[in-house]
C-alpha cells in the first residue's frame, strides 16, 4: 500500500479539499514554484472566486499542502511500519514500498524547504515538525535504552539520506541496502549496550 492510498479521490471531495488535493499532487510532482494558481484552479475544476475564498494566497495553500502531506505521510508511515512488523527491521521495507511508487519524488518537506523555505518560515516550521514526528515514529520501534533517543535521531538522518538518494538514483536499492546496514548496526549495538 502506498501513500496515495491514504488520500480520497479528488472527484469525491468538497471544493476546498479538491483544491488542496490538486495542489498536493501538482506541488509534489512538479514543484511549488513551477505550479501556478491558475493551473491549480483549472485542474481542480473550481472557479477563481471559490479558490480565493478558501486560499487567499498561494502561501496559504502551500502551508495547507504541507500540513495535509504531513498528516497523510505520517499515517502511511506508521501503518507501513506496523504492517512490516513494528520493529526497526520494518524501516527498510516501509521505505521500499514508498520508493517503488510511481509518484515518488522524494521528501515533500526537504523539497519545499529547499525551494521556498527562505521566503516562507511556516514551511520550515512544518518541515521541522514532520522530521520530529518521523523520528518519534522510529523511536517507537525501539526498546528502551540509554541510547534510544540518539539512535532514533541517527536513523532518522539515515532515512532522510536514503530518501534523497532514492530520488535521483537509477534504483533505490543501494540507498535501501545502506539503510539496512545502519539499522542492523543500531540493533546490534542496542542488544549489547547496558540499559
Amino acid at each position: 500500500m502506498n501513500i496515495d492510498a491514504y488520500q480520497t479521490e479528488p472527484a469525491d471531495l468538497a471544493p476546498d479539499a479538491r483544491i488542496l488535493r490538486t495542489a498536493h499532487d501538482l506541488f509534489y510532482r512538479d514543484g511549488i514554484r513551477a505550479t501556478g494558481i491558475d493551473r491549480i484552479i483549472a485542474e481542480s475544476g473550481v472557479a477563481k472566486k471559490t479558490f480565493y475564498r478558501y486560499f487567499p494566497s498561494k502561501d496559504d495553500l502551500i502551508v495547507a499542502f504541507l500540513a495535509y502531506r504531513h498528516e497523510n505521510w505520517m499515517n502511511w508511515f506508521r501503518d507501513s511500519l506496523a504492517r512490516h512488523g513494528g520493529t526497526l527491521s520494518a524501516l527498510v521495507p516501509a521505505l521500499a514500498e514508498w520508493f517503488g511508487g510511481e509518484a515518488y519524488r522524494g521528501c515533500a518537506f526537504i523539497n519545499s524547504v529547499v525551494e521556498i523555505g527562505g521566503t516562507l518560515p511556516q514551511a520550515v516550521d512544518i518541515a521541522r515538525r514532520h522530521k520530529r514526528d518521523m523520528t518519534a515514529a522510529i523511536r517507537a520501534l525501539m526498546p528502551a535504552s540509554r541510547t534510544a533517543k540518539a539512535d532514533a535521531q541517527a536513523l532518522a538522518l539515515a532515512v532522510d539520506g536514503a530518501i534523497v538518494t532514492a530520488q535521483f538514483a537509477d534504483s533505490p536499492a543501494d540507498a535501501l541496502k545502506a539503510l539496512a546496514r545502519l539499522v542492523r548496526a543500531v540493533k546490534r549495538a542496542a542488544s549489547v549496550a547496558p540499559g
